[in-house]
């Protein structure tokens, strides 16, 4: 193709670009564009912390319950919120919950953020699409397959606005963007196959038990996971400012596959124009013991294989582009000097994603990272999963959303939840 890994390696084209979003339409909203939206938090730990500092400060939100199973935490972010709007001691002020189904019943909370573990993600969201909720929920969308449709399919059923929480489309001065929309426009010639650089599989969990954590419910936070004694890797004790290791162990998590895979096939995803369908195939790597270089093939020939350097990168016919959240670069350099024309492709833009989601809230319209979104993006990775844990190929429906003449794989979509906690119906 003209150049090699030296001169990849000195391609360096870091781009700041600007980011718009239209005014919002009122037409068909459902709020008036000074009301203010009701917001709940369904678990505190470092990410809900994180939108809980924005949303205090935003406007265009009131927020009016939060939710944990740990005392510590809940009563930590209601605090936070009650001394943000000056409530008094004595008052009742922020309302704080253990369990969530007590805050979706509130009629004045009208939409929701969720960042709990993956296992949960499913459960939390549908019951929320049937409470008539709006919805935030952190990536990966869920823990299986099957789960990810259901939650399309009750997002649709009940017309909620959702935004998964993959805010590289939105933000990282607009990077990811421009690297699919310079492949989406033809500028590397046709694609002939994407690296995607993320972490491993999760592994089943094999932790001691240890002291149970005061004040915390743990068989809520197990939830639909299988039963076992408390560690404090899985849910950490108090307050902690670090992302818990629960995210290694196969109950809960597809490890960092699923983890920051989702990040990342979703910009692959994106750039490959892939957002409503998905691989047809999915390949073990060739030896028994590999971690990584699974490989997907597409319905239009481009293969994806799992590795290489940390974050996507495009190889075409004409060159390649390489981004992650530090740089978007190009080889030969002069692919991404060249701006593009008003005929090319160009994505959508937003201010960042959590005003994405209140601006559609308002308009009824469907967020950047829409659940379809989101739901591709993890079905990729838990197809590699999938792929590396059996160590077989698997051919894949994506619009079906089933395994091709594979009952056995089909079974791997799902799991056996604890009684009390299964998939609500929608």
């Amino acid at each position: 193709m003209g150049f090699d890994r030296r001169q990849f390696m000195q391609a360096a084209a870091a781009l700041s670009v600007p980011l718009a979003f239209p005014s919002s339409v009122f037409a068909r909203a459902r709020y008036r564009p000074t009301e203010k939206i009701g917001l709940g938090l369904i678990g505190i730990g470092i990410m809900n912390r994180d939108h809980l500092t924005r949303w205090l400060k935003d406007e265009q939100v009131r927020v009016l319950a939060v939710c944990d199973v740990d005392t510590t935490r809940r009563e930590d972010a209601k605090k936070r919120v009650d001394t943000a709007y000056g409530v008094s001691q004595g008052t009742e002020g922020c309302g704080a919950y253990n369990d969530y189904r007590e805050l979706l019943a509130r009629k004045d909370v009208d939409a929701v953020s969720i960042a709990v573990p993956d296992h949960w993600h499913a459960n939390i969201a549908i019951d929320a699409c049937i409470a008539k909720k709006d919805i935030y929920c952190e990536k990966p969308l869920s823990l299986k397959l099957g789960e990810a449709k259901a939650m399309i399919d009750a997002v649709r059923k009940h017309d909620r606005v959702f935004q998964t929480g993959s805010q590289q489309r939105t933000e990282y001065n607009g990077m990811f963007r421009t690297a699919c929309e310079y492949v989406r426009s033809g500028r590397i010639g046709d694609v002939i196959s994407v690296n995607v650089g993320v972490g491993e599989s999760s592994r089943p969990c094999d932790l001691p038990e240890e002291p149970m954590e005061p004040g915390l419910d743990w068989d809520r936070w197990l939830g639909p996971a299988p039963w076992r004694p408390y560690n404090s890797i899985l849910s950490p004790r108090g307050l902690h400012n670090f992302y818990p290791h629960w995210r290694d162990y196969r109950e809960y998590s597809g490890g960092l596959m699923t983890d920051f895979g989702a990040h990342h096939y979703d910009i692959m995803q994106w750039g490959l124009n892939m957002d409503s369908s998905g691989p047809v195939e999915v390949h073990p790597p060739p030896h028994d013991d590999a971690k990584f270089g699974a490989r997907f093939v597409y319905a239009n020939g481009v293969q994806v294989i799992h590795g290489g350097p940390d974050g996507v990168t495009f190889l075409g016919s004409k060159g390649l582009i390489h981004v992650d959240r530090e740089r978007v670069v190009s080889v030969p350099d002069t692919i991404l000097k060249e701006p593009l024309k008003p005929e090319d492709v160009h994505l959508p833009t937003a201010a960042n994603h959590h005003q994405n989601w209140i601006d559609c809230i308002r308009s009824r319209q469907r967020c950047i990272c829409d659940v379809e979104v989101g739901a591709r993006s993890v079905a990729v990775c838990h197809l590699a999963n999938l792929a590396y844990w059996h160590r077989r190929t698997l051919r894949w429906d994506p619009q079906r959303w089933r395994f091709v003449n594979d009952e056995d794989a089909d079974a791997w979509m799902t799991y056996r939840r604890r009684k009390g906690y299964e998939l609500p119906r929608a």
